[in-house]
């Protein structure tokens, strides 16, 4: 699948369902109000979708929510979908989650072919941590990353930079990561959505989050990609990569290949805009088949760039969608 600016679309981002069991305070507010579960899509609906965008040119897939692993039958997605990588027709399936359930579903994800975790994890100080998720316990997400490892998992942290809250943990946060072989991704906060908090004081350039790191190690950049937006620093001699997603302060949509399915059936072609074509409807009166025509749409819509720094300064359309609808 090509967009009409040439970019090559074969990544598919999936929200299989916008509940979570923490509320971290810059994703969503503390009394968070969820979509009816009849608006949701159904395992065989998500798995059809899926496997027609596979039909389309998609290499790899990425199981996001809300947190996914609270879903009842995230098994069976995760076992239809890994089917996908066996047979070569799916290149990866990964996942990204809080990593609270992971204790629980850590041997069932190694054995359906997903190889690769992206954690969200901003502290590792246990009242801080509780803090920002108002509630959540860290020991329970250590104790999952500890479950992935030892089932051959190859975990990513993804660290939100707070401006004024977890600046000072970046550098304990780079040792645990490097310590136990984790790769780490600090990633500046994107204006999505009503939590009750104004993100132009919380936020901070990533670079200016990473500035401490230089006080104590060499940090340099590297040539390393991955399927997604980060750019990579080395940090030496510590052995770990880093990595940097700048929505705000550094542009990196020039290279997009991705597509997105929401909670609800919606293809948002940019996590940054909000032009979107609508699945479900169609998918329920007309059957899967009408997904290629609709694909067709989604790519002449999927704009150059997002409008995230337009949006903070209100000169563009707010998004009022949450990021656990859209997928992280």
């Amino acid at each position: 699948m090509l967009d009409r600016f040439g970019r090559k679309i074969d990544y598919l981002r999936i929200s299989v369902t916008d509940r979570c069991n923490f509320r971290c305070q810059y994703c969503m507010s503390e009394k968070m109000t969820f979509m009816p579960k009849n608006e949701l899509l159904t395992l065989d609906e998500i798995c059809l979708i899926a496997e027609r965008f596979i039909g389309h040119g998609v290499r790899k897939i990425r199981l996001t929510g809300g947190e996914p692993l609270v879903r009842r039958d995230m098994k069976r997605v995760i076992q239809r979908l890994g089917r996908k990588v066996e047979t070569g027709d799916l290149d990866e399936l990964t996942l990204t989650t809080n990593g609270s359930l992971l204790g629980e579903y850590a041997d069932h994800l190694a054995a359906h072919n997903v190889r690769r975790v992206n954690i969200s994890l901003d502290i590792l100080d246990p009242v801080k941590f509780a803090e920002i998720t108002r509630g959540a316990k860290v020991d329970q997400v250590l104790a999952g990353i500890k479950a992935a490892k030892q089932n051959g998992i190859r975990v990513k942290i993804n660290m939100v930079a707070l401006r004024d809250f977890n600046q000072g943990a970046l550098i304990p946060m780079a040792e645990y990561c490097a310590e136990q072989g984790h790769d780490l991704t600090v990633i500046e906060t994107m204006p999505m959505g009503d939590v009750g908090a104004d993100r132009k004081l919380e936020h901070i350039s990533a670079q200016e989050f990473i500035a401490p790191l230089s006080d104590h190690y060499f940090v340099r950049p590297i040539e390393h990609r991955s399927a997604g937006p980060a750019r990579y620093m080395s940090v030496d001699p510590l052995g770990l990569r880093l990595g940097l997603i700048t929505p705000l302060s550094h542009n990196f949509c020039d290279n997009c290949n991705r597509l997105r399915l929401t909670t609800d059936g919606k293809i948002f072609m940019c996590l940054g805009h909000n032009a979107h074509v609508d699945l479900r409807a169609v998918v329920r009166n007309e059957g899967v088949g009408a997904v290629d025509r609709l694909l067709e749409k989604a790519l002449k819509l999927k704009p150059l760039r997002h409008e995230f720094n337009d949006q903070l300064n209100g000169s563009a359309e707010t998004l009022e969608r949450h990021m656990n609808v859209t997928g992280g």
